[in-house]
């Protein structure tokens, strides 16, 4: 029965986390930016004694591994998140320091400024002796000998240093209060160091998980200020660039639009000097028409004046000719009756024939010129 449990268990933890697998991605807002950049506080810290629990976000490799894959064809910033994740609790944490400094300064006895930089003379040596003892941990791991050997020796001299400082302290200090134990504070992970703490013990705090932990946490914040300041900048350059891109864009517009604008100016004028000319040309061909018709019908009115003026002169000289035939006949009919009165009686009347009948003839020659007048003017 038990086992039966177990199972049904292992069944629906899994159950749940494929659903969750399947539902939520990593650009979700559930999900912890900092864990997908392997740097949550509550991943780095667990088996503390400063462990912090759960994460109340989601926390899930398949979910980092699908954000490597895509964080290399695109940027989604999630280093500011996780910056700012780290921040805060950076920020608790030297909070929590300030804070146990004041209790140990409030507990502990008041001494002078000068013993005071002695111990913390000391205590600058025993946090290097421990920083060199965990390296040399960590390179006997690793199995380079050599540098391990080398960082021993530098362990030894660190430990001279450290009696030295020691004597010094014990001397400007009375017995009763050198036994007392003195503690210091971390300044990396808060916590609690005495001024009289072996190498072991040293040793095991600053090759500790915890120590080592908040080494890891600060500098994965530098780390994440940078790539984001950086990032910063090229976002801005980035903005710059298409500002002026667009700038340019727009000025080219612009210039566009005015030539254009000048084109069709510039073709308006020059249409409305075709139609200028056009119309001085149709106005010149108007004038020569005009002045053509002008010129024909003073051709044709000064051609009529000229065939009137003919007509009349030759009616004029018709006349008088007539007029002189009739003094001619009149002179002769004188000369006649001046004849006829010295001839006798029958001759008399043959003239007055004859002269009758002459006169007849001149009437109907004078008619017949009178309407050849006539039809030569119609």
């Amino acid at each position: 029965r038990i086992l039966h449990k177990k199972l049904t268990l292992l069944k629906l933890i899994y159950k749940c986390v494929y659903t969750t697998r399947q539902r939520i991605k990593f650009s979700d807002d559930r999900v912890c930016k900092s864990h997908l950049l392997n740097c949550c506080p509550h991943d780095v810290l667990s088996g503390t004694r400063m462990d912090l629990g759960e994460c109340l976000k989601v926390h899930d490799l398949a979910l980092r591994a699908d954000y490597e894959i895509a964080s290399k064809e695109q940027d989604f910033f999630f280093e500011l998140d996780a910056m700012d994740h780290l921040q805060s609790f950076i920020a608790d944490c030297d909070r929590r320091t300030e804070v146990a400094k004041k209790r140990l300064a409030e507990t502990q006895e008041e001494i002078s400024a000068e013993v005071a930089a002695k111990a913390e003379r000391v205590h600058e040596l025993n946090e290097e002796i421990g920083k060199l003892l965990a390296k040399v941990e960590q390179l006997g791991a690793e199995g380079n000998v050599e540098e391990s050997q080398k960082v021993m020796d530098e362990v030894e001299k660190a430990r001279a240093k450290k009696r030295e400082a020691e004597e010094v302290y014990r001397n400007s200090m009375p017995a009763s209060s050198f036994q007392q134990q003195k503690l210091r504070v971390c300044e990396v992970c808060s916590a609690y160091l005495g001024l009289h703490d072996n190498d072991r013990r040293l040793a095991d705090h600053f090759g500790g998980k915890l120590h080592l932990g908040f080494i890891e946490i600060r500098e994965k914040l530098e780390e994440l200020k940078r790539v984001v300041a950086e990032k910063q900048e090229k976002r801005n350059q980035e903005r710059l660039k298409r500002r002026e891109e667009r700038e340019r864009e727009e000025r080219e517009k612009l210039r566009r639009s005015r030539s254009r604008e000048h084109r069709r100016h510039r073709s308006r004028s020059m249409s409305r000097e075709r139609k200028r000319r056009t119309r001085s040309k149709s106005r010149e061909k108007r004038h020569r028409h005009r002045s053509r018709s002008s010129s024909r019908s003073r051709s044709r009115s000064h051609q009529r004046s000229g065939h009137s003026s003919r007509d009349r002169s030759r009616e004029r000289s018709r006349r008088r000719s007539s007029k002189e035939r009739f003094r001619d006949q009149d002179l002769a009919s004188r000369d006649r009756d001046r004849n006829s009165r010295d001839r006798s009686p029958r001759d008399r009347d043959r003239k007055d024939k004859k002269r009758s009948y002459e006169s007849a003839n001149g009437r109907s020659e004078d008619r017949r010129s009178s309407e050849e007048r006539e039809a030569g003017e119609i």
